[in-house]
């Protein structure tokens, strides 16, 4: 009992640490597709590809007709993609992190089917998927 109470302080840094590593693991992160089923969506269905990144990150390399929203214009600009409620929407992002807000926006809106595109741009690239500029 004398090592608890005389590392008290240790102790509880160390718990702390440890819950802030495993914090974005329990994390709720939304729907999520990898590359290939995102593939599969573009390729077998009517799906919106919705790209929440910067208009200067959106020029640089974006996949193959995504339309661009930016974030912080999303929920303002959402009667854009009102017809493409019923239909598949993957959202994209630099790394995903963004297109999983993204989701959570349009499933409060009515979008049934959104979905993040796991890894953004970034891991579409590195999978040699093709991008246009």
């Amino acid at each position: 009992m004398n090592f608890i109470s005389d590392n008290l302080f240790l102790l509880s840094i160390a718990i702390i640490s440890g819950g802030a590593l495993l914090l974005p693991s329990l994390q709720r992160r939304g729907a999520r597709v990898s590359q290939l089923q995102a593939t599969q969506y573009m390729n077998q269905a009517k799906t919106l590809v919705l790209d929440v990144r910067s208009a200067e990150e959106f020029g640089s390399g974006h996949l193959p007709n995504s339309k661009n929203i930016p974030l912080k214009e999303l929920e303002s600009r959402i009667k854009e993609i009102e017809k493409s409620k019923a239909n598949v929407v993957v959202t994209v992002c630099a790394t995903g992190v963004r297109s999983s807000s993204a989701v959570a926006i349009l499933s409060k809106a009515g979008f049934e089917k959104a979905f993040s595109l796991d890894g953004g741009v970034a891991a579409w690239q590195s999978q040699g998927l093709p991008t246009i500029k």
